[in-house]
């Protein structure tokens, strides 16, 4: 776990005026005693009011808050709408990602605010949705990671080709997910509709070259769309 991680947890463990102890602190936070004395006093030399001492316990005030991060009632809803999105229409790894930035929305605003956490009244339901993210998570890591893909892939007609490909970006329409990307056998971008992936596995890394990279694409998109525009009666 990350320092900051580790602070901001205890933080959240200490709220609410019950008193834990250092012992109980580093069992659940996976460190050393020494570790968590170091941390309280770091987080007290930050202005976290924190009561106690080794061997006592420590413990917040009753009505202690963590400062909201400014974040206003609307702006929250929109943060937990964005959130349930992504659980349901993302892979299972940025899904347990959302759920974990949801827990966090709940521990740093305000009690008056949690209402809003909880009532946000638009939802992006699981049930009745096509299978689209088989592959998302592995999409996703070979274009955090710069690797290339081998995929099987059905056509809009139903036929298979196989090709190596260079992962540029994932785009939501809706219904469906596609990868941009560049196509080795093709030479040249193409969008694949991850729903028709068949099989994708992990292969070599790339290098980003000039006219192979992301802005590249977006702006060749552009520029047709600016051309059909300007074509249209």
């Amino acid at each position: 776990m990350r320092r900051a991680d580790r602070l901001f947890t205890i933080v959240l463990l200490l709220r609410g005026g019950r008193r834990v102890t250092a012992r109980q602190l580093a069992e659940r936070l996976e460190c050393s005693e020494r570790t968590i004395y170091r941390d309280v006093d770091e987080l007290t030399l930050c202005g976290v009011p924190i009561d106690g001492e080794p061997g006592r316990g420590y413990a917040l005030p009753q009505h202690f808050e963590i400062p909201p991060l400014m974040f206003e009632r609307h702006e929250i809803e929109a943060l937990v709408v964005g959130a349930r999105l992504v659980e349901a229409w993302c892979g299972p790894s940025l899904a347990a990602s959302a759920r974990s930035a949801l827990a966090r929305i709940r521990g740093v605003v305000p009690t008056e605010l949690l209402d809003h956490v909880d009532q946000a009244r638009v939802f992006a339901p699981r049930f009745g949705r096509r299978a689209t993210t088989e592959h998302f998570d592995l999409l996703h890591q070979a274009i955090g990671e710069h690797r290339r893909l081998a995929i099987d892939y059905a056509g809009e007609d139903g036929t298979p080709s196989s090709r190596t490909i260079r992962p540029l970006g994932l785009y939501f329409w809706g219904k469906v997910w596609t990868l941009a990307a560049w196509c080795e056998l093709r030479t040249d971008f193409r969008s694949f509709r991850i729903d028709r992936v068949a099989s994708a596995r992990l292969g070599e890394p790339f290098t980003d070259e000039p006219d192979k990279t992301l802005e590249v694409f977006l702006a060749r998109i552009r520029a047709r769309e600016a051309a059909r525009s300007q074509d249209a009666p």
